[in-house]
């Protein structure tokens, strides 16, 4: 998967350029909030609850000023990624200890035809390991500057 195809699963509507929350659970919250508002997700608890659980296997803040919060559920029909910038930062149990200023949710539904939810979720693991590319999406202060970022990627 290229980065401009990851690119065409990023909506306007889903971009979070002033990310709320002081904790992982309100974090998470805020980052499905969207998905709710859209229409998109048939129980948010049912997706909190997906996502608690897969934090306890092991944190998906991934280092490097990032999280990744990630899981299937029976709530969405199709794949969805939401996008967070934190300005100040968020103790997410990240792996280097470091709080996370970019989070990338993706829901998947438990099958799916196109399998997309492992190609993406690599995808966006890769991309946050180049620093120029990293920090550029952090200073995204809105979604057109954002996409732009992956339009040149």
């Amino acid at each position: 998967m290229k980065i401009t195809e990851l690119g065409k699963y990023l909506k306007k509507e889903h971009f979070l350029p002033d990310l709320k929350g002081g904790s992982k659970t309100a974090v998470m919250e805020a980052l499905v909030q969207p998905l709710v508002d859209g229409g998109l997700v048939k129980g948010k608890s049912l997706v909190l609850e997906t996502l608690s659980k897969r934090e306890t296997l092991g944190s998906t803040g991934i280092g490097r000023g990032v999280a990744v919060p990630h899981c299937r559920t029976m709530a969405v029909s199709d794949v969805h990624i939401v996008v967070g910038i934190s300005k100040g930062g968020v103790d997410f149990a990240a792996i280097d200890k470091k709080t996370v200023h970019l989070f990338f949710l993706i829901v998947a539904p438990p099958v799916e035809g196109n399998a997309l939810y492992l190609p993406l979720l690599g995808k966006i693991v890769e991309m946050v390991r180049d620093t120029k590319l990293r920090q550029a999406m952090v200073g995204a202060g809105d979604f057109a500057t954002f996409i732009k970022i992956f339009q040149g990627g």
